[in-house]
């Protein structure tokens, strides 16, 4: 019945030389009980359902506290609502060719794109600069010091900063003007909190101060990654720390450098507490941004439809830049 071949003594003896037909061999290789083992295609099935089952929880509360929000919030810019009567009336996109006419949401929406700009300049690239100087010092004292000295402002909340920062700009009182005068430097001292030309880069300056550590010591994690020998060879062949910095640290905290980018553009367009605490706007909407534009729309107005579609503009804005700087560090993902 089945094929025999001819087997020497010693295999005979251990059983070497036979081997068990198919339906002899599944009968012997089952799971306890005499089931079947279940097949490797079911038991990947059932692991993915496992995982979803899992997964599912996250997946309601972001269902139900973030996209359906979003979806609730267009609906509600599709309308005119009046908080304190209740009524809505559907307008279609009449809001949004409101907010193309309205010159203070296209001033909020320059004071964002000056704020992201100026983050970019010393939230990235100053904080890589000093981290790279940081982190290039020999004493592990000094490094640690310094790390902690330069991230002690980011642990300060932005309402206390921005207390803070309003004292220092106070005309009369303030530091900052005692300060000028102090140096011979008085012609300079101004309302810098007072008047249109200087309030917005006067909590440009304070946020960049909160910030600056926090993002100096995330790049001098990424810089403490970077394999040492790569600075000593560079090193050992002439390459001064000027050059090290461009052509090795620089490319090798790219992502990081990408991650630093999407969340300083996306904190400068929902930048809030800083422009209420210190100036809710003023001095003549000088200092609005999209969100204190939005709240002030909303619960000082009572425009709330408006302030949905204001809503819905800085969603659209800050999703394309976060997936654009996914895209780009993505693309050039450094490996070593």
């Amino acid at each position: 019945m089945f094929a025999q071949r001819t087997t020497t003594p010693s295999e005979a003896r251990s059983g070497a030389g036979y081997r068990l037909p198919p339906t002899v061999t599944e009968a012997v290789v089952t799971t306890p009980g005499g089931r079947r083992p279940v097949p490797r295609r079911s038991r990947s099935r059932l692991s993915r359902i496992a995982g979803l089952a899992w997964v599912l929880p996250a997946l309601v509360v972001l269902g139900v506290f973030v996209y359906l929000p979003l979806v609730q919030n267009f609906a509600f810019s599709t309308q005119e609502s009046d908080i304190y009567t209740g009524t809505q009336e559907f307008v279609g996109l009449a809001n949004y060719e409101k907010l193309l006419g309205d010159p203070i949401f296209w001033s909020a929406l320059g004071n964002n794109v000056l704020y992201a700009a100026l983050s970019i300049v010393f939230q990235v690239g100053g904080a890589l600069i000093l981290a790279a100087m940081i982190e290039s010092l020999r004493s592990s004292r000094w490094r640690k010091a310094l790390r902690a000295i330069y991230f002690i402002p980011s642990a300060i909340s932005l309402t206390v900063a921005g207390l803070l920062f309003y004292f220092i700009y106070e005309p009369k009182l303030g530091l900052l003007n005692h300060a000028l005068g102090a140096i011979g430097l008085g012609d300079l001292a101004q309302p810098w909190l007072g008047q249109e030309s200087t309030a917005m880069v006067s909590i440009i300056a304070m946020s960049q101060w909160q910030g600056f550590g926090y993002c100096t010591l995330l790049f001098a994690v990424a810089i403490q990654r970077i394999p040492s020998e790569l600075y000593e060879a560079a090193s050992l062949d002439g390459v001064g720390a000027l050059g090290r910095f461009f052509h090795i640290t620089i490319p090798l905290v790219r992502e990081m450098t990408g991650l630093m980018m999407i969340i300083t553009i996306s904190g400068a367009f929902q930048v809030f507490n800083e422009v209420m605490v210190m100036t809710s706007g003023g001095p003549n909407n000088s200092t609005q941004v999209l969100a204190s534009w939005l709240y002030r729309s909303g619960f000082v107005r009572n425009d709330f439809g408006y302030a949905a579609a204001i809503a819905t503009v800085l969603f659209i804005v800050t999703m394309i830049i976060a997936l654009a700087q996914l895209w780009y560090t993505r693309r050039r993902r450094v490996e070593f």
